[in-house]
């Protein structure tokens, strides 16, 4: 049978809707989308880039969460208002997952939550 652990991390902006963070299925965890909603205030900073490492914090703290950290994300999708920001993106994006260069998909989606820019979602595998 198949376990399913609910993960909601204390670190990340809460859900803007009836979701949770991620869920842990095996050795898998699958991520809610995270926008760069900064966690204490929950307001959006400006710029493409800003909203961009603050999402990837957001997903890391998620990560944290449920035992893992960015080094451990197999594939991503990577969420634009505008896909001309894809490459502002690229540079925080590779500064933030290293050597571990993950699956990706991106695509631009007119319109994010909240009025956002950027948002990035994630599988994870446990080792």
């Amino acid at each position: 049978m198949m376990t399913r652990e609910t993960i909601n991390a204390d670190k990340a902006p809460a859900a803007v809707g009836p979701y949770c963070h991620a869920v842990k299925t095996g050795n898998l965890v699958f991520t809610s989308g995270q926008l760069g909603l900064d966690p204490k205030e929950g307001t959006l900073p400006e710029g493409v880039e800003a909203q961009a490492d603050q999402a990837l914090t957001n997903l890391n703290e998620v990560l944290k969460a449920s035992g893992l950290s960015l080094d451990h994300v197999i594939k991503t999708t990577v969420f634009l208002n505008d896909i001309n920001d894809f490459a502002a993106i690229n540079a925080i994006y590779e500064k933030r997952f290293g050597d571990n260069k993950p699956a990706r998909s991106c695509v631009e989606a007119g319109a994010l939550p909240k009025g956002a820019l950027f948002e990035i979602e994630a599988i994870a595998v446990a080792e």
